[in-house]
Formats: C-alpha cells, structure tokens, sequence
C-alpha cells in the first residue's frame, strides 16, 4: 500500500491571466493595422531603385481599370481638379504634395491627368513607387 502517492500536491499553472494578456495584445494588433494607413486602394505599384520621401497631403490613386481615386473616393477625369482642391482644403500643410500612386497597368495618360491638375492647382506631385531593395 503506497500511501506517500496520494499526499502529494499535483502542480496546477494558473493562466487565467493568460487569457486577459493574449486578448489585448490581439486588439493592440488590430487597432494598429487599421491605423497604419487608413487610405487603401489596392494597387500594384511600379518598382525603382531610388525613393523620395514626401508628406502625402492628397493621395490620388489610379487603379488596373483607369478609375481615379482621391483618398477613397472614387471621381472621374473630368472632376479631378475640383477634389483634389476640396482635400487640399482640408488639409493645412505649408508645401502641399499630390501623391500618384498609379497601378502599372494604369495608362500614362492618366498619370499626366492628374500631374496636369495638380499643377494648375500650383502642387508639387510625386509618384509612387516600390522600392526594389527591400
């Protein structure tokens, strides 16, 4: 009869902490990935080997079939100008940058669409890229 088996205390790991943990570190992942950039249109971008770093004042995007795009919202060719003006407005940076991130499908016309907005507006623009070296 071994009776010293039933005196022993068995380790018991409490991880009722655990949960609370595990919980806000999953809602600290979400709240971050849904700040980290709040303007999404999905796009395939051009590569280059050099980037410029600008403040992105108005982001104008032009999607695989030719739709323009400023922040969100989506706008013809026609009204670009008048939207660009509109988030300019809202915006009060002192060197305001128009932002193009046009797909590689997306034609040169387009692209010179909004360039020629953008400088009837008297705004510096830049192209979006993605950088090769990463």
């Amino acid at each position: 009869m071994n009776i010293r088996r039933h005196l022993r205390d068995e380790p018991h790991g409490h991880s009722s902490a655990l949960n609370d943990i595990l919980f806000i570190l999953l809602l600290f992942f979400l709240i971050i990935s849904t700040l980290a950039n709040p303007n999404v249109v999905k796009l395939s971008i051009p590569k280059a080997k050099s980037d410029t770093k600008a403040k992105q004042t108005v982001v104008v995007s032009i999607n695989d079939k030719q739709q323009f795009f400023v922040g969100t919202t989506g706008v013809g060719v026609d009204s670009l100008k008048q939207y660009i003006s509109g988030a300019l407005a809202k915006s009060q940076d002192a060197e305001p940058t128009v932002v193009i991130n046009a797909d590689k499908l997306a034609t040169a016309d387009n692209i010179v669409a909004v360039m020629r907005a953008a400088h009837d507006l008297n705004l510096r623009t830049v192209l979006a890229v993605d950088n090769n070296s990463r």
